[in-house]
């Protein structure tokens, strides 16, 4: 089976929270723009704090869901340049995508007195960055990325007010990478494939008095290791080789609070810190040596050095009746993007991020529910010169919007 070459997929990703993560994976997470670690109390507890899981109900949850996201068209007005000499003219825009994206997750009644399990289906990101012409042709004709993650977990109540979780993650993604020169340049690439990885994930959780939660979580980094087939063409003419490159899935701490007012009015804060510095270069490997007109494009290691990011979310639940809660978060988001080595196939930038959704009770086992986010990122320009590829111009028009259905199930 081939293997994909995805670092570069990676670093085009759905940009949701900065490069290529998307931590909205349940009903109340879109609901509250992911300020939802502290007060979880569905299934996807599974997921977002498994800690918790400890303080629910002995009872049964599963949750499942879809997403649907819209992702509007990069606009590029500036310049490409490929030397002092050469520079041209290269406003463009990228193509409109939809995706939609599934989620699942179960949390057990108690085994064993203190023990809880549970276990999510997520797709933790995504993407399809296609520029079908121009000089963005070049470098992202199309990077296209799945990233499926199954995440076991286990709970375990030290005390009435502290409990702790940890879990595995198991990692599955595929993917496309195509570029081609067309009239540009002669040269062209065509990559397909598949990688599985593995992680892991911790949470404490705390409540020093009843209306009051506090948590930390931790999802630890995984190094995609892809091996895999490359196409690689040189005026029409293509060659097959082996190819390798190693790129971080990166690290994420969240230090939550939250605090319940008359029983009816949560508000959360979170703190999210992601070590996106591990992403240092993109170094493609082969097995042999590749056509030497192809190494600028192909095979030089290209600097990247992301920085890591903060992430600042409040969340705000609001129990307007016995069976109705309405909920609302607000987040601000920074890019690790290096606007150096900034490229086509990620033009990201910071973000502010809105969303709103309702839950409904329709029985007492029973409930769903709609929730919608706007990602809304900032324009971003790159003065002449200051870009290592050779990009001057403006990037304007990203971001996403996304509504989420899901249905909740106790028994």
């Amino acid at each position: 089976m081939k293997k994909i070459i995805t670092l570069s997929i990676l670093t085009s990703s759905f940009v949701l929270a900065g490069a290529y993560k998307v931590p909205e994976q349940s009903l109340n997470s879109m609901a509250l723009g992911a300020a939802y670690v502290a007060n979880t109390q569905e299934a996807d507890t599974a997921y977002f704090n498994p800690a918790n899981m400890a303080f629910m109900p002995n009872s049964q949850y599963m949750e499942a869901g879809l997403t649907w996201a819209h992702l509007p068209r990069n606009t590029f007005k500036g310049h490409q340049a490929y030397s002092a000499t050469e520079v041209h003219v290269a406003d463009n825009e990228s193509e409109i995508e939809n995706l939609h994206l599934p989620f699942l997750h179960y949390v057990s009644d108690s085994f064993m007195g203190d023990m809880r399990f549970g276990a999510s289906l997520t797709v933790p990101g995504g993407l399809t960055k296609r520029w079908t012409d121009g000089h963005q042709k070049l470098f992202a004709e199309e990077f296209t990325l799945k990233i499926i993650e199954v995440n076991p977990v286990a709970s375990y109540k030290v005390s009435d007010n502290f409990a702790v979780g940890w879990g595995l993650r198991f990692i599955y993604s595929e993917g496309i990478v195509n570029s081609n020169g067309e009239n540009i340049k002669p040269i062209q690439r065509e990559m397909q494939g598949n990688t599985v990885e593995f992680g892991y994930n911790m949470a404490v959780s705390y409540r020093p008095i009843k209306d009051t939660k506090l948590a930390v979580t931790y999802r630890s980094n995984i190094d995609l290791e892809e091996e895999g087939e490359a196409n690689l063409y040189l005026s029409g003419v293509g060659k097959q080789y082996d190819a390798s490159v190693t790129v971080p899935l990166p690290a994420a701490l969240n230090i939550s609070a939250s605090q319940t007012f008359a029983d009816r009015y949560t508000v959360e804060l979170n703190y999210e810190r992601t070590y996106w510095s591990a992403y240092k270069e993109l170094d493609f490997q082969y097995g042999s040596n590749i056509q030497p007109a192809l190494v600028d494009s192909f095979d030089k290691s290209k600097p990247r050095k992301w920085k890591d990011t903060d992430t600042f979310r409040v969340g705000l639940t609001a129990e307007v009746t016995k069976d109705i809660a309405i909920m609302a978060g607000y987040a601000k988001d920074e890019s690790p993007v290096n606007k150096k080595y900034l490229s086509y196939e990620l033009p990201d930038s910071d973000a502010n991020i809105y969303s709103i959704g309702v839950r409904v009770k329709h029985s007492d086992t029973l409930s769903w529910g709609l929730a919608y986010l706007h990602d809304e990122k900032d324009s971003i320009t790159l003065k002449a010169g200051e870009n290592a590829t050779g990009i001057a111009g403006t990037f304007s028009n990203g971001g996403a919007d996304l509504l989420t259905v899901a249905m909740q199930y106790r028994f």
